[in-house]
């Protein structure tokens, strides 16, 4: 049987969301016939969700990996290495040793490591970039730690659908970008639809640190332009959009509840995969606002976090960042770039729910569920 590795980052930020990005790659590669093992060895000090910073100890980041990959008949296959103790949790060295040198294949996802070569004799190393544009700016103006983290690996795979072609100006350069997007486990995920439910998500007002310069003109790795669009929205609309809102000021929360939108505790509702799921099952669909580079760049980008929402049969309503150039929208999924489009684009939902929800179901099926996009990244691996 052949062996994969996947590293990750669900360790670091012991959140649903991450617990599910994982999951779908560790359970969807099993399926297919693979043996396949989690390492996380990023280097870097426990986060705590809960305090909201890193802490000084990786008691909740360990626990958080023992009971997700236990509750899905996993216990054996994982492996933490935590900075601060110096000690491997789960699998020990001498086993993380072995799987790295002799597998077949290493799914870095989100670059969540730095591929020694020396640890590895024969697998071939597989970058899966979930959030794209930053790491092609600086390859083109030729940084060279971007260019040795890129070189480390055989294949590039990138979320960024669009990337290299005339949809998008972010360049792909001299890298083979291969295009994918995030799978789901649709048989994980599909429920009773909820036609009188609000339309949820979970955002972050403001971010920093990746935006980049294009020609001149800056692109914001941040959703704070696009939400600062749509603030009103829930006085234009009669569906109820509800927020997830991480770690906002009191100023900004006001903000929001001043203009309608309901809020709810985001550590509440992600601080495990079981109760991530529910929330989401018990959205009548995603209401989105995405980046500022994504959206003006049209990479093709779409959500880990979406992908979940097709899955349980929820119609969503996101910002364009030009995925339709793959995914077919207008039924089910729903793209919208202005205000009015947003608007609109509910109305339609509200107002033919059953069918988006049950076209919702059937797009995550053909386009995004494991079965589909897994299998051609294995094939280009050789596994």
């Amino acid at each position: 049987m052949k062996r994969v590795v996947v590293l990750g980052l669900m360790g670091q930020y012991p959140l649903g969301g991450m617990a599910w990005q994982v999951l779908h790659h560790v359970i969807g590669l099993r399926r297919l016939g693979v043996e396949c093992f989690y390492i996380e060895d990023s280097g870097a000090p426990p986060y705590s969700p809960r305090e909201q910073s890193v802490v000084g100890s990786a008691r909740e980041n360990v626990r958080f990996l023992r009971e997700t990959f236990r509750r899905y008949d996993l216990a054996d296959i994982w492996s933490y290495y935590d900075s601060l103790s110096r000690r491997w949790f789960g699998m020990q060295q001498a086993r993380v040793q072995e799987l790295l040198e002799h597998a077949d294949a290493i799914v870095n996802l989100c670059g969540a490591s730095r591929p020694d070569p020396a640890r590895r004799r024969k697998g071939c190393m597989i970058y899966i970039e979930t959030d794209p544009i930053l790491e092609q700016v600086k390859y083109a103006q030729g940084d060279p730690k971007t260019r040795e983290f890129l070189h480390s690996h055989d294949l590039h795979f990138t979320y960024g659908w669009n990337i290299g072609t005339r949809e998008s100006r972010v360049p792909a350069s001299d890298i083979a970008w291969r295009k994918t997007h995030p799978p789901v486990l649709v048989d994980l995920w599909e429920s009773t639809p909820k036609p009188r439910g609000d339309w949820r998500t979970i955002a972050t007002y403001r971010n920093k640190g990746k935006d980049v310069v294009i020609e001149g003109e800056t692109y914001y790795w941040s959703k704070h332009p696009n939400f600062d669009r749509v603030m009103d929205l829930p006085s234009k609309t009669k569906e109820r959009l509800e927020l997830a809102l991480v770690s906002p000021t009191p100023e900004l929360r006001e903000r929001f509840l001043s203009h309608g939108w309901k809020l709810e505790d985001p550590y509440r509702i992600s601080h495990g995969a079981g109760v991530y799921r529910r929330y989401i099952q018990g959205a009548k669909g995603e209401f989105s606002v995405e980046k500022d580079d994504q959206t003006r760049l049209k990479v093709g980008w779409f959500s880990d976090r979406s992908v979940c929402f097709l899955g349980a049969g929820r119609p969503c309503v996101l910002q364009d960042t030009g995925f339709g150039t793959r995914v077919p929208t207008g039924t089910g999924l729903l793209a919208w770039s202005t205000p009015a489009e947003a608007v609109e684009a509910l109305y339609r939902v509200g107002r033919d729910y059953s069918r988006h929800a049950a076209k919702a179901l059937a797009i995550a099926r053909e386009y995004f569920d494991t079965s589909v996009l897994l299998p051609p990244i294995l094939e280009a691996a050789g596994v």
